[in-house]
């Protein structure tokens, strides 16, 4: 089930400086917490955290040399800074959101990501939203077009 934009919602991500607390946090609040994973491309540390009720929770650190998450925490430190959105289409969720009047800039290009079986990966600065993650996955349970 999508909505105008081909979007269906994913994950929160949370950028950490202590990924050790924040799973004690996480695991105190009843979240399953999976396996740690690296992925050198996008220099992160990864980790997806799943609730049975809550939203799913991805756990970004640093993984390497000017990793893009530095800077998040650097200005933030730990906190909440993306949300994440599945589509089956990233040209038409970008094209859909944008005839809408939006504006979307994309700051990071499709990338392949290991936490995701090699799925494109793409992050966009969304007027009226903020940072958002948008996984392209052309095989989606109830994809729809967008727009």
């Amino acid at each position: 089930m999508t909505n105008s934009f081909g979007l269906v919602f994913d994950h929160l991500g949370l950028a950490t400086r202590a990924p050790d607390d924040s799973v004690r946090i996480l695991v105190g609040m009843d979240y399953a917490i999976g396996e740690i994973v690296h992925d050198p491309l996008q220099r992160v540390h990864l980790r997806l955290c799943r609730h049975q009720h809550m939203p799913t929770v991805e756990m970004v650190w640093p993984g390497g040399e000017n990793s893009p998450v530095d800077s998040i925490l650097a200005r933030t430190g730990t906190g909440l800074y993306h949300s994440c959105y599945r589509s089956a289409d990233l040209a038409a969720t970008q094209a859909a959101i944008r005839a809408s009047g939006l504006r979307l800039l994309t700051v990071v290009a499709p990338t392949p990501a290991v936490l995701f079986g090699g799925l494109f990966v793409s992050f966009h600065m969304l007027s009226g939203m903020g940072l958002v993650e948008i996984i392209e996955d052309p095989h989606m349970a109830g994809s729809g077009n967008a727009g």
